[in-house]
C-alpha cells in the first residue's frame, strides 16, 4: 500500500465508492481499475471513523472528479456539537465534486493528544 495526495484522484472516474458499515473506511474503484481506501491505522486512545456523508455517492460513480481536496481543522463544524469534549479532536473533510453532484465525506477523530487522528488515502491496487 502506498499513501497518496486525495487530490490525485481530480481527473479519475470512479466506478465505486462505499462507506464501510463500521464507518471506519472508505473503499474507491476508479475505472482505471486503481483502487483507494480512505482509512485511519487505530492505535491504543484514539477514535477516528467517518461521522458523516453529506450528499449522494452515487453521484460520483461515471463521471469524471472535477474537485478532490481535503480539509483539517481542530474546530468543531458550526451547528455541532459533541456530547462530550475530547482532549483532543481534528475534523478532516473530503470535497468531491462531478458534475452530478457533490459529496462531503467528514471524519471525526479524539483522542487523549499523544496519538494521531489523521485519516491515510492509500493506493491499494
Amino acid at each position: 500500500m502506498s499513501n497518496i495526495k486525495f487530490s490525485d484522484l481530480q481527473g479519475k472516474t470512479l466506478k465505486s465508492i462505499k462507506v464501510s458499515d463500521d464507518k471506519e473506511r472508505v473503499e474507491i474503484e476508479c475505472d482505471d481499475g486503481k483502487k483507494f481506501v480512505m482509512l485511519h491505522h487505530q492505535d491504543c486512545c484514539e477514535s477516528v471513523a467517518v461521522e458523516d456523508v453529506i450528499g449522494d455517492l452515487a453521484d460520483l460513480i461515471g463521471t469524471p472528479i472535477l474537485l478532490a481536496e481535503e480539509a483539517v481543522s481542530d474546530k468543531e463544524p458550526e451547528g455541532f456539537k459533541h456530547e462530550y469534549q475530547p482532549e483532543s479532536q481534528t475534523w478532516t473533510f473530503y470535497k468531491l465534486r462531478t458534475i452530478n453532484g457533490s459529496v462531503d465525506i467528514r471524519w471525526f477523530g479524539s483522542s487523549n493528544g499523544y496519538y494521531s487522528e489523521s485519516v491515510w488515502f492509500e493506493e491499494i491496487a
